[in-house]
């Protein structure tokens, strides 16, 4: 006798599969829901009990885990030995497994959902099932995805069985499936239980898009999504128009919606290769606009453009000038979308901003824990950078205090050198930028490359560095360029230093203990 388990959450083509496989002969075991399901579809149906000998019990915790299935599924067909201990004990081989997992991710999603719901669909028969299934994978045919539902109906339709590459694909299958499994459980439990780095760090992400190819050209890539990611995230983008995104737009437009969502009031930030071009904030979005164009004209072609407010037909009509990759935002006014799709291939991103309400920036209800980065052999966690400008604490260290309004800039250029390639240097003046210097091997360095930018609007301009100044040329680079203000974290054993020489220049100079680097 050939016997399927079938025991799914999913329904999705059930009744398909089992109709197909009972028209050549195959036996149906099957439990609960599903039983119910194929028996109303006309379909014989032997209860899994009938099969154990065992009545399911503790509310359907206890239904499959017994040898009469495990024996079934793990008994190898070529081993003689092996299928004698079948005979012996009255067993019948399962050779076809159909098993989806309890809805544990779904039942998180849920914001009612209570820890003792949420727990009560940590599967435990399915996975078992599965695992020994596909341990099984020479002899055994497992599917765990209703996608892979028609590979079997087309077998079974030529009349054949599935070759070992088949099963195998099946196979692994499972085990990422498993796996995945367990690592949300795994973290569920761990932000439950508030520990923050825990000994093992089991993650686990679902393709989303298949790119065509990643930094460079001849470079295979692919992109993946958090289970959990947050409404604030790329991941969760609506795209409503435009080509693809590609892997370096990913990037980008990741580092433009964090940079736009630094700020409560209206503010436009444009990026180009993940560093801010242009910032600007404003009382209007439109005036935030013109401010981040102008800020830089130049790098802003085939750049990245992030909107903390909806884009308006205005907004658009002066976009529509430019050469952009994407433009994301909260919202599209209508005219503003009928304008700009009609350029073909930009790209427009709708996705809420964090900064607005702090709860899309949260994973399944809980902040982002963690920031991770690859290294050849490992990757790199550590907490989420969520300190915003209001949550520093300027201390002034230089005789001149920074007037009110100057330290107005000195909060917006400090928001913004966080998201710049260290070493990195701002200047900014009626909150835009002026100068971007970054990623440079010295800090003087950036110093200049932004007072260089600047040109003339350097003068009476703020000036924000992400670390502190190892020795006081890049006050002096600052001063002769006509800074009025700066900021930075401090904590060199050189500020002494620093300081006398903004005291010598009448710059105001405030520390905040902050440093903001970004490698």
């Amino acid at each position: 006798m050939t016997r399927a388990v079938i025991s799914v959450s999913d329904k999705r083509g059930v009744v398909e599969l089992a109709r197909a496989l009972v028209a050549r002969g195959v036996e149906v075991c099957s439990t609960g829901g599903t039983a119910t399901i194929l028996r109303e579809a006309g379909m014989p149906i032997t209860p899994v009990e009938d099969v154990t000998g065992v009545a399911e019990m503790l509310d359907g915790r206890v239904k499959t885990l017994h040898p009469a299935i495990h024996a079934g599924l793990l008994a190898r067909r070529d081993d003689p030995e092996h299928m004698e201990a079948l005979r012996q004990q009255g067993l019948t081989p399962v050779d076809y497994l159909v098993v989806n997992l309890y809805p544990f991710k779904e039942t998180v999603a849920r914001p009612a959902a209570t820890f003792a719901e949420i727990v009560e669909q940590i599967d435990i028969g399915g996975p078992a099932m599965l695992r020994s299934a596909a341990k099984n994978m020479a002899h055994v045919t497992v599917l765990t995805d209703p996608d892979d539902y028609p590979l079997l109906l087309a077998a079974l339709a030529e009349g054949r069985s599935l070759t070992h590459d088949e099963r195998q694909q099946l196979a692994a299958k499972v085990f990422r499936t498993t796996a995945a499994y367990d690592a949300l459980i795994a973290d569920y439990l761990t932000r439950q239980a508030g520990e923050r780095f825990p000994e093992k760090l089991t993650l686990t992400y679902e393709r989303q898009q298949t790119l065509r190819y990643g930094e460079n050209p001849h470079l295979a890539a692919t992109f993946y999504r958090e289970p959990f990611a947050p409404a604030s995230s790329i991941a969760s983008a609506r795209q409503l128009h435009g080509k693809e995104l590609s892997y370096l737009n990913i990037l980008d437009a990741d580092a433009a919606l964090e940079m736009a969502s630094e700020f409560a009031r209206p503010t436009v930030a444009a990026i180009k290769h993940a560093n801010p071009c242009g910032v600007g904030a404003a009382d209007t979005i439109e005036e935030a606009l013109e401010k981040a164009i102008r800020a830089d004209p130049v790098s802003i072609f085939g750049g990245i453009v992030a909107f903390n407010r909806p884009v308006t037909a205005t907004c658009a009509e002066r976009m529509s000038e430019l050469f952009l990759e994407v433009i994301l935002a909260p919202a599209f006014a209508d005219a503003a979308l009928e304008a700009l799709q009609q350029k073909k291939n930009l790209r427009l991103l709708e996705v809420p901003v964090a900064h607005l309400d702090p709860s899309l920036g949260e994973s399944h209800g809980q902040p982002y824990q963690y920031r991770v980065r690859s290294v050849r052999g490992g990757a790199l966690a550590q907490d989420a950078e969520w300190l915003h400008p209001g949550e520093l604490e300027p201390r002034v260290v230089t005789r001149r205090a920074p007037t009110d309004e100057e330290l107005r800039q000195l909060l917006f250029a400090s928001a913004v050198v966080k998201h710049v390639k260290s070493n990195a240097i701002v200047l900014a003046r009626e909150e835009r930028t002026v100068g971007v210097g970054a990623g440079q091997m010295n800090r003087v360095r950036a110093a200049q490359i932004a007072i260089e930018q600047a040109g003339e609007v350097a003068r009476g301009s703020v000036l924000a560095s992400d670390a502190f100044f190892p020795m006081r040329d890049t006050v002096d680079a600052a001063a002769a360029a006509g800074v009025s203000a700066i900021i930075q974290p401090g904590g060199s054993i050189r500020d002494a230093d620093s300081i006398a020489a903004a005291d010598e220049a009448g710059i105001a100079m405030v520390f905040t203990g902050a440093r903001r680097f970004s490698h």
